[in-house]
């Protein structure tokens, strides 16, 4: 189906691998597209309740493919941005459902951005982040210039961007960029316990918070109340909520089917 992506769905679970190890998942034009495929997949297949991205061998994924992208020396940097990363980012932001970062080696740069788009992170204790834009005199692009302020504060944002500080796994699970960080022998264990969790989990409600949250970003209080009675009429209609509340009085555990 790809040729730069492996791309599995089982048990719920959709699984995105990043599948160049041989130059540490570097993003040519190829697998950017590939990407915006694969979401736009897990976004129509109903079978899909949770998304996990990662990468194959030892990297996430070292950004732009630079040795590909030096053979396009007039190329526009901005069309690049607005036809390959940022459809990825909207892709992962946008989905209704979770996106789980696997984070299994270094992320940097575009793949840095990558994985703190995602609704949670799960690195292992090898794993590094690095924008590492700055280092050959770029800013930052897809979505960093965003994501870090809002996950770190605007200093920490700013000596993570303009020095291109390399963050270990433990250190971005201290500093709040990442949910947790594990043993690198333990971190498909831990990314099951969410798979595990969200694949049978109110799906419908958990992509409408999802897009509750997504809004507070730049929303006023009052504006958020009125959203949330506008998603708790959306939600209140589904069949996972007519199976919680039976659940409940049953006093049974809820078979939720993401409906």
């Amino acid at each position: 189906m790809f040729e730069f992506l492996k791309y599995d769905v089982k048990d719920g679970v959709a699984t995105i691998t990043l599948n160049r190890p041989d130059v540490y998942n570097a993003l040519n034009n190829e697998i950017t597209y590939e990407l915006q495929a694969a979401f736009k997949d897990a976004k129509r297949n109903n079978e899909v309740r949770v998304v996990v991205l990662t990468g194959e061998g030892k990297a996430f994924c070292s950004g732009q493919d630079l040795k590909a992208s030096s053979a396009e020396p007039n190329r526009s940097f901005s069309d690049s941005i607005h036809k390959r990363y940022n459809p990825i980012i909207k892709a992962i932001r946008n989905l209704p459902k979770p996106v789980i970062c696997r984070l299994n080696g270094v992320a940097a740069g575009a793949g840095c951005s990558f994985a703190i788009a995602c609704d949670i992170v799960v690195a292992s204790e090898s794993a590094k982040l690095i924008e590492v834009f700055v280092n050959i005199g770029l800013v930052l692009d897809s979505g960093s210039s965003y994501f870090l302020p809002r996950l770190l504060g605007s200093s920490k944002a700013f000596e993570l961007a303009t020095m291109g500080t390399r963050v270990s796994g433990k250190e971005a699970e201290a500093m709040g960029l990442i949910n947790k960080c594990v043993a690198d022998e333990s971190l498909d264990e831990a990314v099951k316990v969410y798979t595990d969790y969200y694949a049978k989990a109110p799906t419908k409600a958990i992509g409408l918070m999802k897009k509750m949250l997504n809004k507070s970003q730049g929303a006023t209080l009052s504006e958020m109340l009125d959203y949330e009675a506008y998603n708790q009429d959306i939600a209140g209609a589904t069949f996972d909520h007519k199976e919680g509340v039976q659940a409940f009085l049953d006093k049974r555990l809820p078979e939720f089917k993401g409906e």
